[in-house]
């Protein structure tokens, strides 16, 4: 018995010291993120990493007891406020009573997790060794090329990223050449028109006013060598391609005559 509480004092001892590093450590990250170096936080979780490994030592020492034989059996259950209680456990656990006490002295998981454990292991016993065998090797494959692509080179990646991008065409061949066949030589076409289309020139479509146009106020404005080309291009009769109405040719005729133009 002196050797079971002898090793729970120093384990006890143990504990509070990691807390105390722990409790340091979070009120530099809280209060000093802005001075805080990187080999200091290094430092740091290199202490709480030895406190933790001294610890686990002790626990597998062969002078230390085994604490799984030993049973905690609660003697005294009270709604009441335990002050006692509040100052042990820095105010962590208020009272010690039949709602709290299956969490603290809980050796068994909760039953939710005890059911989806059973039903874990009822599919394990399901799988044949083959099949567990085959998964087990596909699942190491995957890994091991993950692995791979990890480790390697930022530069190996980005050269077969890039010659990837060169290998692989940008665009269609076919679709390039028809595109190109058909503005070119009009291949592939419709030759049918729309409804309701007249070619320019033909009758039934007027191809200019009959007002005050821009070709007749610049005839007005030129010499009598343009008015007279401007009368021999009055000649071409409507209703024909490329012929000019007669209205258009009287308001040339009329501008030529014009005294100005004389």
């Amino acid at each position: 018995m002196c050797q079971l509480e002898a090793s729970l004092e120093s384990l006890h001892a143990r504990v509070a010291h990691l807390k105390g590093s722990l409790q340091s450590f979070i009120l530099k990250l809280e209060n000093e993120h802005d001075r805080l170096t990187w080999p200091s936080v290094l430092d740091n979780f290199a202490l709480l990493s030895g406190q933790l490994n001294t610890i686990n030592k002790v626990l597998k020492n062969e002078k230390t007891p085994s604490y799984r034989s030993q049973v905690i059996i609660p003697l005294l259950l009270s709604p009441d406020r335990d002050e006692e209680l509040v100052k042990l456990t820095e105010q962590r656990v208020p009272v010690f009573s039949h709602e709290i006490v299956p969490d603290h002295l809980r050796t068994k998981p909760d039953p939710e997790v005890e059911e989806q454990e059973k039903h874990l292991s009822a599919e394990a016993a399901r799988i044949g060794p083959e099949v567990a065998q085959k998964q087990i090797q596909t699942l190491n494959k995957l890994c091991s090329n993950l692995l791979e692509k990890l480790n390697n080179p930022r530069d190996d990646r980005d050269s077969e990223s890039s010659a990837s991008r060169q290998n692989k065409p940008s665009f269609n061949p076919a679709d390039t050449n028809a595109l190109v066949a058909a503005v070119g030589f009009g291949k592939g076409l419709s030759k049918c028109r729309p409804p309701g289309s007249v070619p320019p020139g033909h009758p039934g479509q007027p191809t200019m006013s009959t007002g005050p146009t821009l070709q007749q106020v610049t005839i007005a404005g030129t010499t009598g060598h343009q008015a007279g080309m401007g009368g021999q291009v009055a000649q071409q009769q409507p209703g024909q391609p490329g012929k000019m109405p007669s209205s258009i040719k009287t308001n040339i005729k009329s501008a030529s005559m014009h005294p100005y133009n004389r």
